[in-house]
């Protein structure tokens, strides 16, 4: 039976970068593999990346498997799963960490069934324990509640949230090795095909990147009122976001929308306006660093999971919050 040892991420790429994802795994792979006192290993797949292994090395990792074939330019599970599978069965990785992603959430849980062992999807922490398992811990119950799982087969894998952990700092003196993965992929497997691309126009920051992100709820009553939200969002170099309802009723775009059916989000600050704090929203912002709550009902939910609280009418208190925050930028 094979050892298993080591820490592995799968670092996903675009555009010649790795994603933001991939680095924050590198940081959270560092940290789990010191205190294991094991190697982290990244895979890295795409159709020419092979520049990539590098950027990943001087992030942490170890040593880099890298699968560079045109096959594999595009996400579809009938390469990327083999391919995983057949790298994993000759490393034999302890721990498997995937990002939160369109791409993670369809991996990881493939893997998991292919390999026999289990998967934890959207983790918000991670540690080991005294026998070195992996304890992957997860919102349940809506965001109400944390859990935390863990299993005695390998690899462990886990899914993490974005945002979760920082990116580790560069250190170009570092040096790793790098090795390359003969993606040996039987074009008949592939059961889809990729036809068109379509890139959604989008202003400003995305709102998963943002480090202010400006939320309104139903209250805030017309696109109009999401426009003062706009107003403020642009003071302070964020973006705008938005419960389920103003989406439903064309208010903002579908994309704006952050809970367990829209966006996940981890800012340093959360402006929370005129929502109540169901859970289905309060699970995508439960990663924000500071909430302040902005809602005229002092027994509204969302209190329950906010650092600072204004009991008042958004109407009224926003124009002075957004008149203040102009006046401590200017000075």
């Amino acid at each position: 039976m094979a050892e298993y040892k080591g820490v592995m991420i799968f670092a996903e790429s675009a555009g010649g970068r790795l994603q933001p994802t991939g680095k924050e795994l590198l940081g959270c792979g560092r940290k789990l593999a010191d205190e294991l006192g094991e190697e982290l290993s990244a895979v890295i797949a795409g159709d020419g990346i092979a520049d990539l292994a590098q950027q990943a090395i001087v992030l942490g990792a170890d040593r880099v498997y890298i699968a560079d074939n045109p096959m594999l330019k595009d996400y579809q599970a009938d390469a990327y799963v083999p391919m995983m599978q057949s790298v994993i069965r000759q490393v034999s990785p302890r721990f498997l960490l995937l990002g939160q992603t369109d791409i993670g959430k369809d991996l990881a849980p493939r893997l998991a069934f292919r390999l026999g062992t289990a998967a934890v999807l959207d983790c918000v922490e991670l540690a080991v324990d005294d026998e070195k398992r992996l304890l992957m811990t997860k919102p349940v119950y809506g965001g109400n509640a944390l859990a935390t799982f863990t299993t005695d087969s390998c690899p462990q894998i886990a899914a993490v949230r974005g945002k979760v952990y920082s990116p580790p700092q560069p250190d170009s003196s570092r040096q790793g090795e790098v090795i390359a993965i003969a993606a040996d992929i039987e074009p008949t497997a592939i059961r889809t095909k990729v036809i068109e691309k379509v890139t959604e126009a989008r202003e400003g920051i995305r709102l998963e990147d943002a480090s202010v992100v400006v939320g309104g709820g139903r209250g805030i009553g017309s696109a109009e009122g999401f426009g003062q939200l706009k107003e403020l969002a642009d003071l302070l170099n964020g973006a705008v976001g938005a419960t389920r309802p103003p989406c439903d009723n064309g208010w903002v775009a579908d994309s704006a929308q952050i809970g367990l059916t829209g966006r996940i989000i981890a800012p340093e600050l959360y402006l929370a306006i005129a929502l109540s704090g169901a859970s289905q929203h309060v699970s995508g912002c439960s990663g924000a660093k500071n909430t302040v709550a902005i809602n005229k009902d002092a027994e509204a939910g969302i209190f329950n999971v906010s650092r600072f609280g204004i009991v008042g009418d958004w109407r009224k208190v926003l124009p002075s919050f957004t008149q203040k925050a102009r006046q401590l930028l200017n000075d």
